[in-house]
């Protein structure tokens, strides 16, 4: 490889480049579930389409690593430690595409979902009907948005119960959710989940169970479905959240913000 590959400006263009492939990938998903939704395509059935074309796009990255070949004329040594790299990389993408074609449930409801908010938020008020006091904002309950959390497959907790004594871990990040966000915030949720889904597994792979770094009693709250509404509060209301904090250990926060990798660390 050659040395400009480790320049951290030749590597930030990279991640860009990345970022926006996924962007353009949630946007293009988003698409192809309205499209399948338009010719009454239920959603489990729109899961499974979709889950398999990009089950079917890790295989083609997989079949074009397992065909590369080492440098022509390279020493003995260095061909065995290619094939050997090869064939790593190649299990890797072998397990992605696996767990790919088996998980995804839940995304066409929630664009589903997304679009009918979407929708709704952009349609015109009747020029006739008067203004109504939205009265006080209700606290969304822990119970509902915990729910909602346990149907996506990123949470490895067994469902059912709140997953931290008393719960407490939830009860803070709801309590950073702005009055402004409490009407609808379980779709807000969702959406979130639909929008940074590969980013999550990324980050349950990296850090999770059985990683090194869990392995040395870190990263505890990765698994833990009301996780996800920490992490959309860390996106969302960063300031908010750490300022509710207080009263816990700030690690639990503290690696949770490493790993899903802020632009500002709020904890220093």
């Amino acid at each position: 490889m050659s040395p400009e590959q480790y320049e951290p400006v030749a590597y930030g263009q990279e991640l860009a480049a990345i970022s926006h492939h996924q962007t353009e990938a949630t946007s293009a998903r988003f698409t192809v579930f309205q499209a399948l939704a338009a010719v009454c395509i239920g959603h489990e059935q729109a899961d499974d389409i979709v889950a398999a074309l990009e089950a079917g796009a890790v295989a083609g990255v997989h079949t074009w690593i397992s065909e590369s070949s080492p440098p022509h004329r390279a020493e003995p040594r260095f061909e065995d430690g290619w094939f050997a790299g090869v064939r790593d990389v190649a299990s890797h993408l072998r397990r992605i595409a696996d767990t790919t074609a088996t998980t995804g449930r839940g995304r066409a409801a929630s664009s589903a979902m997304l679009l009918a908010h979407l929708q709704h938020s952009s349609s015109p008020a009747p020029q006739e009907a008067p203004a109504k006091d939205p009265g006080p904002a209700v606290e969304p309950d822990a119970k509902d948005v915990l729910a909602a959390a346990e149907r996506f497959p990123w949470a490895l907790a067994a469902p059912g119960t709140r997953h931290w004594p008393d719960g407490e871990f939830l009860d803070i990040a709801l309590s950073a959710v702005r009055p402004e966000e409490r009407q609808g915030y379980i779709e807000r949720l969702e959406a979130f989940v639909e929008q940074h889904h590969e980013r999550l597994e990324e980050l349950l792979r990296a850090y999770g169970p059985g990683s090194r770094p869990a392995s040395h009693g870190r990263y505890a709250l990765i698994r833990q479905p009301e996780t996800l509404v920490i992490l959309e509060r860390i996106k969302a209301n960063p300031f908010g959240l750490r300022s509710e904090w207080e009263e816990q250990e700030t690690v639990f926060l503290d690696d949770l913000e490493f790993a899903w990798g802020p632009h500002i660390r709020l904890s220093q």
